[in-house]
């Protein structure tokens, strides 16, 4: 244990003052997306950008080299300890190879483009955004570049680094390649055994804003949101947001279909009960931040597609469904609904995608913000080079630029790199799931009457509680017994979807 005057002890207090302030700049990130007049959009790009800088000089300061320097050598320090160094040592990394003047200008550039996404999506006009995306993407590669050269990596990989510490592009590809290449069959098989099956029946609407909001409270509540530390409210793009002690969620509704919007709920809650679940002893430190956003992503995706559209989870769902929604039919009944959550089709939207097709989805944005940052793609190319991606990978082509390359807000905000953690997400999802199953019997018939509680205690024993402890690669591989392993990822997809062991 080290000593109150040691170097250590001395970080702990600077990193709390840093981490504090970011967690008031997630604040003003989720306003800004939910609440936030447009008109006061320039002064919350400033904020930002000031609030960034102020973070930025302080991870800088020399003094914070010299006590890393120092700490390294002290022998007295526990594991958590040991782990906090070396997290803190990595942030100070990736802040010290980018210049604060550089900082400033990327967050900037990120508020600037992201406000007129906000306008070129719903207009499905690309050439409105597409200068301002050109500066985020500039001042991007200006930070990868520094940030290659301090981490001895490829200005991608320095990217990826930010959302999943030492992912490389090798293994990235070698997993993604040979994805692509199992996906395309997959499908077809799936397609061709829906087709023969017996069709099911889409409720019909409308359904009321208010009522589906009722139906995602209640399921939140069920599976362990707790609304004294966090909201559910709206945005043009879902996300999860705050800070692990007042978790922001949002999602988006449609009267016509209201699946969309609530497994778009239960994806944002898995992320939520996973901030909520970081260690409350290493708040506020580096250790107790999630571990990197494969993991974030995993707990998302086994939320909503691993237990939420199982058949058990289904059981309860239906009479919810019927009650709130104050109606009745065989389309309101658990196999329908079953069978229409885990519907395969081929569709333009990441955010509304199965899960067969969803890989396909992620490795066409991997490629492209790749190319784009290692140069080879120019912007004025970005429509039809994923237009021919979605078409390679998924057979269709989006038949406008809102339902093609101006979708997703990350790279308008300047978020290139994090992508891949989707997928790896997914594969661990499932890997997580099967152990957790695997280890408490009580999980799936839990499932089946809305009880979370066995689920949840598992995950935060295993995951939630662990912070960034372990690295991913420990953390799952002490979680399931074994490293990530594609093949149960693999199987998870043919016995759900081709009734195939």
């Amino acid at each position: 244990m080290a000593t109150s005057d040691s170097a250590y002890r001395r970080l702990e207090p600077r990193f709390r003052r840093l981490l504090t302030l970011r967690e008031a700049a997630a604040m003003l990130q989720w306003d800004a997306a939910a609440l936030m007049p447009a008109g006061g959009a320039a002064a919350r790009a400033d904020q930002l950008a000031t609030l960034k800088l102020v973070c930025h000089e302080a991870l800088t300061d020399p003094a914070v080299g010299d006590l890393l320097d120092a700490a390294a050598g002290e022998n007295d320090l526990d594991d958590w300890q040991r782990a906090n160094l070396r997290e803190m040592r990595r942030q100070w990394l990736h802040a010290t190879a980018v210049p604060g003047d550089l900082v400033e200008a990327a967050s900037l550039a990120a508020s600037e483009c992201e406000q007129i996404w906000r306008q070129a999506r719903p207009a499905s006009d690309f050439a409105l955004v597409r200068p301002a995306l050109q500066v985020v993407l500039d001042r991007t590669r200006e930070v990868a570049t520094a940030k290659a050269g301090r981490l001895g990596r490829s200005p991608y990989e320095a990217l990826m680094d930010e959302y999943e510490p030492d992912a490389t592009t090798a293994a990235i590809d070698r997993l993604f390649d040979g994805l692509a290449g199992f996906l395309p069959a997959l499908i077809e098989q799936v397609l061709a055994r829906q087709a023969a099956a017996p069709q099911p029946h889409e409720p019909a609407g409308p359904f009321p804003i208010e009522l589906q909001r009722e139906v995602g409270v209640r399921l939140m509540e069920r599976i362990g949101f707790d609304f004294d530390h966090g909201r559910l409210d709206v945005s043009l793009h879902p996300f999860c947001g705050g800070t692990p002690d007042d978790v922001r969620i949002t999602t988006r509704y449609d009267e016509n279909d209201f699946r969309g919007a609530l497994m778009g709920v239960l994806h944002e809650t898995g992320h939520a009960l996973y901030e909520r679940g970081l260690p409350l002893a290493w708040r506020r430190q580096p250790v107790g931040d999630a571990r990197g956003m494969a993991v974030h992503e995993s707990q998302s995706l086994l939320m909503e597609m691993q237990a939420c559209r199982s058949p058990e989870f289904t059981r309860y769902l239906a009479p919810v469904l019927r009650e709130i929604f104050r109606t009745a039919g065989p389309q309101w009944g658990a196999d329908n609904l079953y069978r229409l959550n885990t519907r395969v089709a081929r569709g333009f939207i990441r955010v509304d995608a199965d899960e067969v097709t969803y890989p396909a989805h992620v490795i066409l944005r991997y490629r492209l913000e790749r190319a784009m940052i290692d140069g080879d793609l120019v912007l004025a190319d970005l429509p039809a080079a994923w237009n021919d991606g979605m078409k390679e990978l998924l057979g269709i082509v989006p038949p406008d630029d809102r339902r093609g390359c101006l979708q997703d807000i990350h790279w308008y905000d300047g978020a290139f790199g994090y992508f891949p953690t989707y997928t790896l997400g997914a594969m661990t999802a499932a890997q997580l799931f099967a152990a957790a199953k695997d280890t408490d019997p009580r999980i799936l018939p839990g499932l089946e009457t809305g009880d979370f509680a066995p689920l949840l205690a598992w995950l935060r024993a295993n995951v939630h509680g662990k912070g960034s402890l372990l690295s991913t690669a420990e953390l799952v591989e002490q979680a399931t017994g074994r490293p990530l392993d594609a093949g149960i990822f693999r199987r998870h997809l043919k016995t759900r979807y081709l009734g195939a062991g």
